[in-house]
């Protein structure tokens, strides 16, 4: 392109309506011609809510459906169905005059949210202990009964290994609803609980403290069990209690 001419609509940045809209450094991907709206809708709903997750769009961030529209190559109509499913799950708001906004933090929602989620586990590890048959838990122990030198240093991987471990724990219980739940809540608090694990000291704790619940829910010792998940899960809370707008912003530069 010569310096006279003129970029193309693909070639020129996300415009911006205000100073916190959606990176211009988000992949369009191309739709399938022969997609049909309801894989479309889906589409948009995971990569919208992948982008909040990947703190390309950040709690507080304003966009449009238009915008959407350009960045998936859809049409408004799937991208308002995936919104209206995005805001009744809790990650985005509309303003009837103002577009959309990824939902700002609400630190009480958030305690609320970290209190059920205790709450679901509590419940699985006392099922578990309960049960006639030892619960299967062969998968967990290969990742997090393993020695130092094996043990992975990267914060993002170790993070949603840590989200697995707790939802394999509930889903252990075999109690389809509650694992439901649980997945749930564990979406809601993703992106705070992902900013947790940019610290090595809090990925070599999560190590150590999930090789000791574990090693006591084989054993099926219940109050040791009940414990030290309390103990652990009540630390993620305390250190998503001192999170600040600028750590945000600051894994949003690094990604």
């Amino acid at each position: 392109m010569n310096a006279n001419s003129s970029p193309s609509r693909r070639d020129r940045p996300l415009q911006r309506a205000g100073p916190n809209l959606i990176h211009s450094k988000m992949s369009r991907p191309r739709k399938p011609a022969s997609e049909r709206p309801e894989s479309l809708t889906e589409r948009i709903y995971a990569r919208v809510k992948q982008d909040i997750f990947e703190y390309r769009l950040l709690p507080g961030d304003h966009f449009t459906e238009t915008e959407i529209a350009e960045r998936t190559d859809a049409s408004r109509t799937p991208v308002r169905e995936a919104l209206a499913r995005l805001q009744r799950d809790g990650f985005v708001q509309v303003h009837f005059r103002n577009g959309w906004q990824v939902k700002p933090l609400d630190f009480d929602l958030i305690d609320q949210l970290y209190d059920i989620r205790t709450i679901l586990e509590m419940a699985a590890v006392e099922k578990l202990c309960s049960m006639e048959k030892p619960p299967n838990l062969a998968d967990l122990k290969k990742v997090w009964l393993v020695s130092p030198e094996e043990r992975l240093a990267d914060g993002p991987t170790v993070c949603a290994l840590d989200e697995r471990f707790h939802e394999q724990i509930v889903e252990a219980a075999g109690n389809a609803e509650m694992a439901r739940m649980h997945h749930e809540i564990t979406e809601r608090i993703r992106v705070v609980r992902h900013l947790d694990f940019i610290k090595p000291d809090r990925v070599a704790a999560t190590y150590q403290e999930h090789g000791q619940i574990l090693w006591n829910l084989i054993r099926r010792n219940l109050p040791r069990t009940r414990l030290l998940l309390t103990s652990h899960i009540d630390e993620s809370k305390s250190s998503v209690q001192k999170i600040t707008l600028h750590m945000l912003h600051r894994a949003k530069a690094d990604q």
